[in-house]
């Protein structure tokens, strides 16, 4: 039986784990890793192309109806503190992002949308969405697959309690008012 050493990128730069900038200094590491409490999350298994199709038709209804000064980003990451950058499959931001930049702050993300997986479906249901809210993110969408269609449970941050609270489940449309008035077809 031959055993093979992990690759040097894999081991932590310090005993507490990886910081969120960390990250971007990781240049064999898959397309898609996310840092969660200074853990790596390697998401390494293929998307099935219902999360692909619903990710492109939210973003494409997004960046058609999203008013100026806002940002409507695919699968990039958020910080959400210095040990937790995770990446939702989509974002709205108010902030001014870079070209060569490679996360988003939490304080700037108006809307974290989570297509869920079966790989990533606990995570996406019950790990993210209080660590979205905690960090200052007004708005949660979660995406699931109800026999091929998306239905999409929404959220929004209770300003007094930090948490979320539903604010709907959306079979064949869905209209919402915040984070801005949006109309979409499912």
């Amino acid at each position: 039986m031959t055993t093979s050493a992990l690759p040097d990128w894999l081991t932590p730069p310090r005993p507490e784990g990886w910081f969120a900038e960390d990250l971007d200094h990781l240049p064999d590491a898959p397309k898609h890793v996310e840092l969660w409490d200074g853990a790596l999350i390697l998401n390494m298994s293929p998307q099935r192309r219902w999360h692909h199709d619903v990710i492109r038709l939210l973003d494409h209804a997004l960046v058609e109806q999203a008013p100026d000064g806002l940002t409507v980003l695919t699968q990039f990451t958020v910080r959400l503190d210095n040990r937790t950058r995770p990446e939702p499959d989509l974002i709205i931001t108010s902030a001014e992002v870079p070209e060569d930049a490679t996360m988003v702050e939490a304080t700037d993300v108006l809307l974290a949308v989570e297509v869920v997986s079966p790989e990533s479906s606990q995570r996406d249901r019950k790990a993210k969405p209080p660590r979205y809210a905690e960090s200052g993110i007004a708005n949660f969408w979660r995406v699931e697959d109800e026999h091929g269609k998306p239905v999409v449970h929404t959220f929004e941050r209770d300003e007094t309690t930090g948490a979320y609270v539903a604010t709907g489940i959306h079979r064949g449309s869905l209209r919402a008012v915040q984070p801005f008035e949006i109309s979409i077809s499912l």
